[in-house]
């Protein structure tokens, strides 16, 4: 049984993040024990073959073999939204690897990437709230079912028996599409350890929508059920403008009455506003 420990600072230092880097390995490794991970069956069929492509599997050879060694791990995020080539910069001296981490995520991740984020956003959002409804110790009581919040200690099998103390850093909590268990990464530098634990609502991540969109479009309007279904994935006002053909004061005017429903919600990151289809409007989507 392994733990880490909190201090006072430590609390007020719990942030959330999503991790590309992350995601691509354990997506690697979910190719090699599709037993381990029946929900993500339709996505392993597809990109089954390109772990054996020829012009690819000489580039991953060397993700191959660092994801066979059960100690293998990538840094912690450092930013709620990194981008893959963000994450992938601190890797710079095993070029190889990295080469063959960028093989991979170009491949067989990037594509899906907009789908997976949205569903670990998704998540990130339904803990949002509840910490600020019930407080962290309701977030670790529903983060997993191995995890414990026991005094000033999170308990479980998953962490490392010597478990950090982790002395004001704060930690990151980082839900992932494709673990099957909680991981602790250890803190480099300033960066403080994360915590990835499964997200949420993964079962439906490869589900095919329904094509009959037109009740959908009578209960909103065809321009917002557009702009709902673009949602799916983070996007800004200009990169919803962009898609849709229609102007920035109209797709500004569009979400602001989603968000009012409670159909997308917006989240800053830098300067610029993402917006996303939350629960209920993913929901409404997916029954139309």
């Amino acid at each position: 049984m392994g733990e880490v420990r909190f201090g006072v600072h430590d609390v007020a230092g719990i942030r959330f993040a999503v991790s590309p880097l992350w995601e691509t390995v354990a997506a690697f490794r979910a190719t090699a024990d599709p037993g381990r991970h029946a929900v993500h069956l339709p996505w392993i069929k597809s990109v089954a073959p390109l772990r054996e492509d020829r012009s690819l599997a000489g580039r991953i050879a060397p993700l191959r073999a660092a994801a066979a060694s059960p100690g293998f791990t990538t840094p912690p995020p450092r930013c709620p939204l990194a981008e893959f080539e963000e994450e992938l910069a601190p890797m710079g001296a095993a070029p190889e690897l990295a080469g063959g981490l960028r093989s991979w995520w170009e491949a067989a991740v990037r594509p899906y990437w907009p789908r997976i984020r949205a569903v670990l956003e998704a998540d990130i959002g339904y803990r949002t709230r509840q910490l600020a409804e019930d407080g962290i110790q309701e977030v670790f009581a529903r983060l997993h079912p191995s995890l414990h919040w026991t005094g000033d200690r999170l308990v479980s099998a998953d962490l490392p028996p010597a478990g950090p103390d982790l002395g004001g850093t704060g930690i990151v909590l980082a839900p992932s599409a494709f673990a099957a268990r909680c991981h602790l990464l250890a803190g480099t530098g300033t960066a403080p350890p994360a915590l990835v634990y499964p997200s949420r609502a993964v079962g439906g991540l490869w589900e095919r929508r329904g094509t009959r969109a037109d009740g959908l479009a009578r209960l909103l309007g065809r321009s917002r059920a557009r702009l709902l279904a673009l949602t799916g994935s983070p996007s800004t006002t200009t990169q919803l403008a962009a898609v849709s053909g229609l102007s920035l004061g109209a797709v500004s005017q569009h979400l602001s009455v989603l968000r009012d429903a409670g159909l997308v919600t917006g989240h800053r990151y830098r300067r610029e506003v993402h917006y996303t289809a939350t629960e209920l409007g993913t929901a409404l989507l997916e029954r139309s």
